[in-house]
């Protein structure tokens, strides 16, 4: 798929992002292969318009759409889809930004539906100017997700740095969504990429990944994936039992999604413990564990992890804060050796 004209639109889903917009916007303008960018500012509240708009470099790729109240991501993504014209689309974070060359590598060939790279993961002040960073050299290893492994890959672990395939920002073919139906689920403001990706897979999407590195994120403690609300989780859980429905799963690819809606139903559960024993009292709390056991177990599981986790703590086991190292890869990479 060595592409000789830029048919990429770029799509940057934005709020209150003034400080970092003008970079993420610039490395997707540098790209030769992008046709388009469009930024949807999600009613913020400061100058990410303004600044966005300042970012333009003339070429006539770029548009600033903007919403007056707050919609979402997944609003907001399908929206800039419906507004552009480009055979693919790529999701950028309104702090991220791309790493030179990243669309030459992904289109040196044409076996796939989606295809993501490696994201070189920074902590937020490691570096003055973390698009200076030069990533290592992987070797691209491609491979192929299947529903069971992507799926599998999505059910976090306790003190394990967060490494979810759901995280992967790939490039993806305008046809294959038109050919389904696919757009972002709109009532979802967390894990809205986990449920395309993992709805496209099941429809037969061939999702390819390399191991070479193309895209930069920062990690922030304030991010608006990790502030996300209660209900927001009963919202993804209760994805997963849509994507149940569909027929065509076979019986391993359903016993993997049971288990990452328990996973999220279970965080919901807790959650929800501590919002009610914060709005309305600790037997208002103990009612609603005691309701079911499907409530009474993760609860209980997870106050016993965070007291134990608390008393590890104290006596020096566990550091009181945690290490988010200054670099990291989301998926691990070896040196490139002999190219496939």
């Amino acid at each position: 798929m060595s592409m000789t004209s830029p048919e990429v639109c770029v799509i940057i889903a934005a709020r209150n992002a003034a400080p970092t917009i003008a970079v993420a916007i610039a490395s997707a303008l540098r790209e030769p292969e992008v046709a388009e960018i469009v930024v949807v500012d999600d009613a913020s509240t400061d100058a990410t318009a303004a600044v966005a708009r300042s970012a333009d470099d003339g070429s006539g790729r770029l548009v600033v759409m903007r919403f007056d109240d707050n919609r979402g991501p997944s609003i907001a993504r399908n929206a800039a889809i419906a507004g552009s014209k480009s055979p693919f689309i790529s999701i950028l974070d309104a702090d991220d930004f791309f790493l030179q060359g990243r669309f030459r590598n992904l289109f040196a060939a044409s076996d796939w539906d989606f295809a993501a790279d490696n994201i070189m993961l920074i902590r937020d002040g490691a570096t003055d100017d973390a698009t200076k960073i030069v990533a290592p050299r992987f070797a691209a290893d491609p491979e192929f997700l299947d529903f069971e492994r992507f799926v599998e890959g999505n059910i976090s672990r306790r003190r394990v740095q967060r490494g979810e395939l759901g995280f992967l920002k790939p490039v993806i073919s305008r046809a294959f969504l038109d050919r389904h139906g696919l757009r972002y689920d709109e009532s979802l403001r967390l894990g809205e990429d986990y449920e395309l990706y993992a709805r496209a897979v099941a429809c037969g999407a061939r999702f390819k990944v390399i191991r070479s590195c193309g895209y930069g994120a920062i990690v922030r403690a304030d991010s608006l994936s990790g502030r996300h609300k209660t209900q927001d989780l009963k919202r993804l859980a209760d994805a997963d039992l849509a994507l149940l429905a569909i027929d065509s799963l076979p019986e391993g690819s359903r016993a993997v999604l049971r288990r990452h809606e328990r996973h999220v139903r279970d965080k919901y559960r807790l959650r929800n413990f501590l919002d009610v024993k914060a709005e309305r009292g600790m037997a208002a709390a103990g009612a609603y564990a005691l309701s079911s056991p499907s409530n009474l177990i993760p609860i209980a599981r997870g106050l016993a992890a965070d007291k134990l986790e608390g008393m590890f703590r104290r006596i020096g086991f566990v550091s009181r804060d945690r290490h988010v190292p200054p670099l990291r890869f989301l998926m691990a990479g070896r040196g490139p050796g002999k190219q496939p």
